[in-house]
């Protein structure tokens, strides 16, 4: 995205039927060797297996998870990924449950809920993602009669804003902690 950027939004770079399309065509360098965006995902990530990754991958989107400010690491990794998908199930924007105990969850769960990521059946997804959820909806992901949504994935570009730098009386300088 730092090619890109400022862009709105990373769906602005990936043309649906001819032309440049940053997931197939951005050809990153991985053991010396060009793959693009999808086939890092798709043939490599999603074949070893864990569903996890889906809350690791971040496409700089506001429905993304939040970036990892540590590198992946093999001693590391069941406990990156564990408290990355418990951070991105304890965001609203992600994962809610209504006044009438509707699960709300976000669009890459239906996605991918079809293919044998998170499991065949949406009992056997619940049961994969319950102890990732927030506390008070594990027992509702138990349940066979568990009520489920998706929610529309917001692909809006996920940036910081620079902050505002000014000495006008009334207004807040930046890094004073005031916004």
């Amino acid at each position: 995205m730092l090619q890109e950027y400022p862009t709105s939004s990373i769906r602005n770079h990936t043309a649906k039927i001819a032309g440049y399309n940053i997931w197939k065509d951005l050809p990153l360098l991985v053991g010396g060797k060009p793959h693009s965006l999808e086939a890092i995902e798709h043939q490599v990530l999603r074949k070893m297996g864990e569903p996890r990754i889906h809350f690791a991958i971040v496409c700089a989107s506001v429905g993304c998870p939040r970036l990892l400010n540590d590198a992946y690491v093999p001693d590391r990794l069941e406990e990156q990924l564990a408290m990355n998908s418990r951070d991105f199930f304890s965001r609203s924007q992600n994962f809610h449950v209504d006044s009438n105990g509707t699960m709300h969850m976000i669009a890459i769960l239906d996605w991918f809920g079809e293919e044998p990521d998170f499991g065949a059946t949406q009992q056997a997804q619940l049961t994969f993602l319950q102890n990732y959820l927030p506390e008070d909806a594990q027992r509702l992901a138990a349940t066979p009669r568990a009520k489920v949504t998706f929610q529309e994935y917001n692909w809006s570009i996920n940036e910081q804003k620079a902050a505002r730098t000014t000495s006008a009386p009334g207004r807040a300088k930046a890094g004073s902690g005031k916004r």
